[in-house]
């Protein structure tokens, strides 16, 4: 670790960028002395020649391009006195974009923090209510939600739907709010060897199927109910779940990972993990009040 908390790399940056901008320097005073050269009559070239008689001449730059290229390195010392680029060195200005980032989220808060201020101290089923509310709580969400539940809030294989009201969690303004707050932890253990194996894996899949009164085979579905019995302790005897433990219902055809056979049957074999991450350190807990009271009129119109 010594390598990175070392000042030698700071060193490093400082010295090879100098003597690359002074290299340049160099380089265009050589450029500057080249001279036409003519030799018996003829002007000096490359050597290279194109298409028989196409031939390059070996002239110097344009005083013009000479003077911009010094204007470059001029402007490039200049940027380096006055910004950060020499390796650790700040600038005389004192920019970073640490800072600039600061000042403006600071901006922002002054400008939008009283807004959020008034709907933090409002009940979150009345935020829901309000139009203008909704719109900021979209726009958030849109932000930063739609990545796994999508722009319409309707998930996908893995996330759930937050426009229904099947909730794994409980779908209350209060449980809402927590969700989002602290994040879920979901844990689906395999359960192949918990109920005999292959066989007792599609039994109990086709039992579980059966709930819902999906397609399935009825005989597999008799013989998976009594190996049910070592998933009741999460989705209850029933199969109807428990939202303490975010158990799914089993009976209502909302699928998280997929209605079949095939998908049950994965579930049962691999386990599950699901996992909903803490917005409070991200958002702040008056905009998490808003996305809440969002989330919550999307399935409470």
């Amino acid at each position: 670790m010594a390598d990175f908390t070392s000042n030698f790399w700071n060193l490093f940056v400082i010295v090879i960028t100098i003597i690359s901008i002074l290299a340049c320097g160099v380089f265009l005073y050589f450029l500057s002395r080249t001279k036409i050269q003519v030799k018996d009559g003829k002007v000096e070239t490359t050597g290279h020649t194109w298409d028989e008689n196409l031939q390059e001449f070996n002239n110097p730059l344009p005083r013009w391009w000479m003077v911009l290229f010094y204007l470059t390195i001029v402007f490039g010392f200049a940027y380096l006195a006055l910004f950060p680029g020499l390796g650790n060195v700040k600038g005389v200005l004192g920019w970073s974009s640490t800072g600039e980032y600061d000042k403006e989220v600071a901006k922002a808060h002054e400008k939008y923090g009283p807004i959020y201020a008034k709907y933090a101290a409002t009940a979150l089923e009345e935020v829901a209510k309000d139009p203008a509310a909704m719109a900021i709580g979209q726009r958030i969400f849109v932000n930063n939600c739609a990545q796994c539940h999508g722009t319409d809030a309707r998930g996908g294989k893995g996330f759930p739907n937050l426009t229904d009201k099947d909730w794994l969690y409980g779908g209350d303004s209060v449980a809402i709010k927590t969700t989002l707050l602290e994040g879920r932890n979901g844990m689906m253990p395999p359960m192949a060897d918990a109920v005999g194996g292959p066989a007792g894996v599609e039994n109990v899949a086709n039992y579980v199927l059966s709930l819902s009164g999906s397609p399935h085979d009825s005989i597999k579905a008799a013989a998976g109910k009594e190996l049910f019995a070592a998933c009741a302790a999460c989705h209850g005897a029933e199969g109807k779940g428990m939202t303490a433990m975010g158990a799914p219902n089993l009976t209502d055809k909302i699928w998280l990972y997929g209605g079949t056979v095939a998908s049950i049957s994965e579930t049962i074999n691999k386990g599950r993990a699901g996992v909903m991450p803490a917005w409070k350190d991200i958002l702040g807990e008056e905009k998490v009040h808003l996305v809440s009271a969002y989330v919550y009129s999307l399935s409470n119109k």
